[in-house]
């Protein structure tokens, strides 16, 4: 019996944004489905028009596991877990040490194809990448959708986040804010 698929399936329980009132509470399965649509489509828009050459398919599935070992570990708020490089790099342990234990659920003749989905080697860097502003984006969007509610609990998080994807420097992150952020301070009578 493997224990694997049903400690995934409790990501429906951890909650994000911990240290913040929210209109609306999101969890880390519904975030990581939202960063996987956006990690597609950037490493598509940065192939087509960019000179990529990301595979968008596994920079989808990196993005759907970004997450997984927070069914172990919980969702440690931003500013703890940067708070300090000895806090960063000892959650980065700690999440290497969940993502262990997770692949150790699974049956041995699955290990070998799901050990680079949840530590993905040098090889994926750019995959990554993508993946690390795909959910940047969807920081900003939560925080443009909180203050859509009258949250302003997020206003200062939506400016700094913001500031964060325009650091970036990314054409592909920069395309998508114009192309399609736009649209999520629409009502659904606008986008209709």
């Amino acid at each position: 019996m493997s224990h694997f698929f049903a400690y995934l399936a409790r990501m429906k329980f951890i909650q994000r944004w911990g240290l913040m009132r929210n209109v609306r509470q999101e969890n880390i399965q519904e975030h990581s489905l939202q960063t996987a649509m956006i990690a597609h489509n950037l490493a598509i828009v940065k192939n087509k028009w960019y000179g990529g050459k990301a595979d968008p398919q596994r920079v989808m599935l990196l993005a759907v596991y970004h997450e997984a070992s927070e069914v172990i570990t919980g969702d440690l708020a931003t500013p703890i877990k940067y708070f300090n490089p000895e806090i960063k790099k000892a959650y980065k342990d700690i999440e290497k040490v969940a993502g262990r234990r997770l692949l150790s659920m699974l049956p041995v003749e699955l290990k070998q194809d799901y050990e680079p989905i949840l530590f993905p080697g040098s090889e994926d860097e750019e995959h990554w990448n993508l993946v690390k502003a795909a959910d940047k984006i969807c920081a900003w969007l939560k925080c443009i959708e909180e203050l859509k509610a009258g949250n302003l609990e997020f206003s200062k998080a939506e400016k700094t986040i913001y500031q964060d994807l325009i650091d970036m420097n990314r054409s592909e992150v920069e395309y998508f804010m114009k192309q399609f952020v736009p649209s999520f301070h629409l009502s659904l009578d606008e986008l209709n």
